[in-house]
């Protein structure tokens, strides 16, 4: 239960996997399999985030493998058929990343990730060092939170403060639009009275 709005850091995954600049192809893609991912940072010092490699990077190293292209659509491409020829991380990667701090709030996140196109974003603290990384599920986890959870927290945060009875005396039959994580509201609230 929380009084304060969502933010990143409560949602993200700790526990990430990233890849150093020198890695090859096939670390890549066995490190992402392996940890059945889709997308990882690419890490260089101490952890400081300088890129993501994607399946959609990877990719490009397929699609234009075999594929000729004429001077027109090869300056069309470029981005595309340099990351072709590429066999290592700092090579392939999307750079500089798209990053997010923990202290940002989800419907920012949500919106960064929209705005820039990605699905998920590397959490990085003020010196860019990887600290976590938050996805499109992650941010929905706020929806699956237990009933009597959100309903501890509008006792809390609205009831109590607008009604200083006893804890026993106010009754929360719905939940209030303001608890992150409630999608339909209906507004009941019913005091029960000694007399």
């Amino acid at each position: 239960m929380t009084s304060k709005p969502y933010t990143v850091a409560d949602v993200m995954t700790r526990r990430v996997v990233a890849v150093l600049p020198g890695a090859d192809f096939k670390e890549i893609v066995t490190t992402m399999r392996r940890w059945r991912v889709t997308a990882v940072p690419v890490v260089e010092g101490e952890g400081r985030v300088v890129g993501v490699v994607s399946e959609a990077d990877l990719l490009l190293k397929e699609e234009f493998h075999d594929h000729r292209l004429g001077l027109v659509e090869q300056m069309r491409h470029l981005d595309a058929t340099a990351k072709a020829g590429s066999r290592r991380a700092r090579e392939l990667m999307t750079s500089p990343a798209v990053t997010v701090s923990p202290g940002a709030s989800l419907p920012a996140a949500a919106r960064l990730m929209t705005v820039r196109g990605v699905k998920r974003l590397p959490v990085v603290d003020a010196g860019g060092v990887l600290r976590g990384v938050v996805s499109r599920s992650d941010l929905l986890k706020v929806f699956l939170r237990p009933d009597e959870d959100l309903a501890a927290e509008v006792r809390h945060d609205v009831v109590e403060p607008l009604f200083p009875l006893s804890r026993h005396q106010v009754d929360v039959r719905r939940l209030a639009r303001a608890v992150e994580g409630v999608v339909d509201v209906r507004c009941e609230l019913a005091a029960r009275t000694g007399a």
